[in-house]
């Protein structure tokens, strides 16, 4: 009789336990996972972002205009105008390149991008991407694929900076991003 007893009790503590298996792998086949990046994602954010145009820099609070300070009210508070004033960011202004000379560049920064592809792979170096964007920067001061250049030696690593010995003048870009 109580053998009887112990397999009816082993029986649904069997079954308790499968049912909570299935729950638990369900659960964890339906969760919410991170979206992994990609090598993909990671190099075609690269080459939308290097490929973009200048946009200006934000600026800290400190560094910003000072508030204006309220001249005593004496005169006549001024006529609303119906024109609304817009305030355009001002657009940098690079040299206009021949038609041999801007392929000559755009070559250039395509060979650095994709070498800048290339260098996220382990074993591949930065080296030839550094190369090309020195070489824009020297033949081409001044343009929009120099500027580009900057911004991608700005954006490599501290730690590759002192290897391929990138300075400072290199890699400023002024108030543009």
């Amino acid at each position: 009789m109580n053998v009887f007893w112990r397999k009816i009790v082993g029986l649904v503590i069997v079954v308790v336990a499968v049912i909570f298996l299935v729950n638990a792998f369900r659960n964890w086949r339906n969760r919410p996972r991170p979206e992994a990046k990609t090598l993909y994602d990671v190099t075609r954010n690269d080459d939308t972002r290097l490929r973009a145009a200048p946009q200006p820099r934000e600026q800290p609070i400190e560094q910003q205009a000072p508030a204006r300070q309220q001249a005593p009210r004496t005169q006549e508070p001024p006529v609303p105008s119906t024109a609304v004033e817009t305030v355009e960011q001002p657009k940098p202004h690079f040299r206009e390149l021949s038609e041999i000379e801007r392929i000559d560049a755009e070559r250039l920064f395509e060979v650095a991008i994709q070498h800048r592809k290339m260098g996220r792979l382990r074993g591949i170096g930065l080296k030839t991407m550094v190369d090309c964007c020195r070489q824009i920067i020297r033949k081409y001061p001044d343009s929009i694929y120099a500027f580009r250049a900057k911004r991608m030696l700005a954006d490599i690593p501290e730690r590759f900076r002192s290897r391929y010995h990138i300075t400072d003048e290199e890699i400023n870009l002024g108030n543009w991003k």
